[in-house]
């Protein structure tokens, strides 16, 4: 049975009366982590198209980077971004929900925030509403602001590309704990990792992206402490 066959049967359960929530606990492990990771992405991923008003063929795109869409298997895709879309409860609250019934994995709620961010930068423009929307979004996930700037480091190439952000550390951190904090963040962040613990094979290929950027970002800090 294809991911999208077992997405159509969580709708077919929420048109019977069962709640997200309820929807969600039972999609908490491997291999059904993979239909609830996509349902998120796909219903705050609607939410957002409202932040700017339109949902253009770039986030479209951007979209199908991350998930393939068997041709036969797009109705049931777009069911679940219509009714995420045409829902009346704003996305704070939806944001809130997922993260409750994810509060005790941090690693699939930044990689959910990570999929939210691919789409937004889908256009190439971040707009006020879509910082809003994200940063809102983080909170409701139980996510620090640092948490959010350095994914917003990652993503936006205009957001502040300082290193020191993109690993959550500051200037004045020893350089011993930088180096304890990224190699807390690679280990969490690589795919072998990832893998491991069961989560989905979508949000791995993002978190390669993120592990690329903390890389570069530990150098970075390396080369100008070395120059001092």
């Amino acid at each position: 049975m294809s991911i999208w066959q077992r997405i159509s049967e969580a709708l077919q359960a929420l048109a019977n009366g069962e709640s997200l929530s309820e929807i969600f606990s039972r999609l908490r492990t491997p291999p059904d982590r993979s239909v609830a990771f996509t349902i998120a992405v796909i219903s705050l991923g609607a939410k957002l198209s409202k932040a700017d008003g339109q949902v253009t063929r770039d986030e479209v795109r951007a979209f199908r980077e991350v998930f393939y869409i068997p041709p036969a298997d797009e109705a049931a895709a777009a069911r679940v971004f219509n009714l995420a879309r045409e829902d009346v409860a704003g996305y704070e609250a939806y944001a809130t929900r997922i993260g409750q019934m994810f509060r005790e994995d941090t690693d699939f709620l930044e990689n959910l925030l990570d999929g939210l961010f691919h789409i937004a930068m889908a256009d190439g423009l971040y707009h006020d509403a879509e910082d809003l929307f994200l940063s809102n979004t983080a909170v409701a996930f139980g996510l620090d602001q640092a948490t959010f700037r350095a994914h917003r480091a990652r993503h936006v190439p205009d957001a502040e590309q300082d290193p020191y952000t993109i690993l959550g550390v500051t200037p004045k951190t020893p350089l011993t704990e930088i180096r304890s904090r990224w190699r807390k963040l690679v280990r969490e962040t690589h795919p072998d990792h990832l893998m491991s613990r069961g989560v989905p094979e979508e949000a791995v290929k993002l978190a390669t992206k993120r592990l690329a950027a903390i890389n570069i970002a530990w150098e970075e800090i390396q080369h100008a402490r070395m120059a001092v």
